[in-house]
């Protein structure tokens, strides 16, 4: 049997999840978790052969618990499932050391081909994204300046694009509200802008909020 543990703090993906799994993988049985830190507990007590994991939890990153993973279970495979697009996070995926990343607005098919590929032993990029980075490379594109950022600088940004004040950042991420000033001010720097508007604007371009 299959062991995997899915990771999403919504029930309702969860449930989909595991129906598409079961109905293509008769001999997986499942286990999930809601929060980060719960599933990093689950994966230090028990063996796994497959993590489905969102980047979204509600008590830390699902990079930072990525990276807590490998520490342990460093051939342990990792999927992320993402409502964030493949230009945002999947790069910083595989680097972080997952083995595939898709998106939830994917097809059934392209989670059972994920799943197929990443338990043959094999990595995971949908194959138009993995096209692009190719044009890009070869076109010797530059990144644009948000490539810079840290995953969890990255993060605020967001929030802080979506309108949150840094009491509310502070609160959600579980930092103190001076980190978070730090982060917002580390963040103007790097993709070169002085005021909030001005980041909202930028991140708007890029689409990283809606």
């Amino acid at each position: 049997m299959l062991r995997v543990i899915i990771a999403d703090d919504h029930p309702v993906v969860l449930k989909g999840l595991k129906e598409i799994l079961q109905e293509h993988f008769t001999d997986m049985i499942f286990d999930e978790a809601r929060r980060g830190y719960e599933l990093i507990n689950k994966i230090h007590h028990n063996d796994y052969n497959l993590v489905l994991l969102d980047i979204s939890l509600p008590d830390i990153n699902g990079l930072e618990a990525l990276k807590e993973i490998k520490k342990k279970r460093t051939r342990l495979p990792v999927l992320i499932v993402s409502m964030y697009p493949e230009e945002q996070y999947a790069v910083r995926s595989i680097k972080a050391g997952a083995q595939g990343y898709i998106t939830k607005r994917s097809a059934s098919e392209e989670l059972v081909a994920a799943v197929n590929k990443i338990l043959s032993g094999k990595r995971y990029v949908n194959p138009a994204f993995a096209e692009q980075m190719v044009l890009d490379f070869e076109s010797d594109t530059e990144a644009p300046p948000h490539e810079k950022l840290s995953i969890r600088e990255l993060q605020v940004m967001k929030m802080v694009a979506s309108g949150l004040t840094n009491k509310e950042i502070a609160e959600q991420l579980h930092l103190s509200i001076n980190t978070v000033r730090t982060y917002r001010v580390r963040i103007l720097e790097k993709i070169s802008v002085k005021k909030t508007n001005e980041l909202i604007w930028y991140a708007v371009k890029y689409g990283l909020v809606e």
